[in-house]
């Protein structure tokens, strides 16, 4: 059997520093998702065509653009960007959440799209408050595949939040603000879990931007850990 080729995604992670421990958001996918149901997960999901052209404020951490480039087929800096910005959009479409800056005069989004929140509220889209923590490939049985980055950003970047976002209906039935160490005991999928842990272990290294990040994904039928430098030349 053929392996499904996986497709172009995003995540976010959103950082609260509320209390002692840093809290993430989280969402419970509906049950009746044919992928990952019932699962916590970071809000996030695949790479739309309109995120390449859609208008920013500010610009991607250059060592943050390096780690994206990296291990890609045709890597370009337009492709880096667009990735950064499918998590911003996926995390507004999922949560009501959004990121970014006010005070920057009047935006103007493409008509019919989930970033004309950004017009009707006169919020940019901010890339340089988001980090990258990791990237990780669904592994070859999986009848759906992506090849997902995942992005950190501090929630003070919450510029914006629509209510009623998430119910039965909704492609997250419940959000949850929880601490890292309450995430690992919640229903997730593993790879949530292992991204779990390297954040805590890079927050505790001080998230320098030219740290590595992992990478994983499988080889020659094993699932495998490697590293994103991001080496600026």
């Amino acid at each position: 059997m053929t392996a499904v080729r996986p497709r172009d995604a995003a995540s976010l992670i959103l950082l609260d520093y509320k209390g002692k421990k840093p809290y993430v958001l989280m969402g419970k996918r509906h049950p009746g998702h044919s992928f990952m149901p019932s699962k916590f997960v970071f809000p996030g999901g695949r790479l739309d065509a309109l995120d390449r052209r859609i208008p920013v404020s500010g610009t991607l951490n250059l060592h943050v653009e390096s780690k994206l480039c990296e291990k890609v087929t045709k890597s370009t800096s337009l492709k880096a960007r667009a990735l950064a910005l499918t998590a911003l959009r996926e995390t507004f479409e999922e949560t009501g959440i959004v990121i970014g800056e006010t005070g920057l005069g009047p935006y103007q989004a493409p008509s019919g799209t989930p970033w004309e929140i950004y017009e009707k509220k006169e919020i940019w889209p901010s890339l340089d408050g988001l980090d990258l923590v990791a990237r990780a490939i669904t592994p070859p049985h999986y009848p759906k595949r992506f090849d997902t980055r995942f992005f950190l950003c501090d929630s003070k970047m919450i510029a914006h939040q629509e209510p009623g976002f998430a119910g039965p209906e909704s492609e997250f039935v419940e959000l949850a603000w929880v601490t890292i160490e309450e995430a690992k005991k919640l229903d997730i999928p593993s790879i949530t879990g292992m991204i779990l842990t390297s954040l805590s272990e890079q927050l505790e290294a001080g998230l320098a931007p030219y740290r590595p990040i992992p990478f994983y994904r499988t080889k020659y039928g094993i699932y495998t850990r490697e590293f994103l430098s991001g080496t600026l030349s």
